[in-house]
């Protein structure tokens, strides 16, 4: 087992490897159909499993395309992380849409249209203890 140390180490190490395979390396149009950033990087602890998690930006239809353009380009990623990656064994890779920041935004865009409810409500109770 390694460390937790090195686990994190390594997953650092993938996140920014995939983010360069992502910006210069796959030539695959579906991957380019929504802005795609990595999110994640979670390793299991013996090195042979790794979780990428995305988060796309775009239309439902853009999504589903860049996903199945990033599952057909997980030989050649894993490849990449070979031959760029100092390991004894290249761990098996999945990608993981993320959708933790539209959920995020969501919630903000919620938050700010209550608080936008309450300003007149509190305008108007003020103004009825000031008469």
């Amino acid at each position: 087992m390694a460390t937790d140390r090195r686990v994190a180490r390594v997953a650092e190490l993938i996140k920014r490897e995939v983010s360069q395979l992502l910006f210069s390396g796959i030539k695959d149009d579906r991957v380019g159909a929504g802005m795609v950033s990595i999110t994640d990087v979670d390793v299991a602890g013996d090195l042979q499993h790794a979780k990428i998690f995305v988060s796309i930006y775009g239309s439902d239809e853009a999504r589903a395309e860049t996903m199945a353009g990033l599952k057909s380009a997980t030989n050649y990623v894993r490849g990449e992380l070979g031959r760029r990656i100092r390991l004894r064994r290249t761990p098996e890779i999945i990608f993981l849409e993320d959708r933790s920041i539209e959920r995020g935004t969501q919630v903000l865009s919620l938050i700010n249209r209550l608080s936008e409810e309450r300003k007149p409500e509190e305008l108007s109770e003020s103004s009825e203890l000031d008469s």
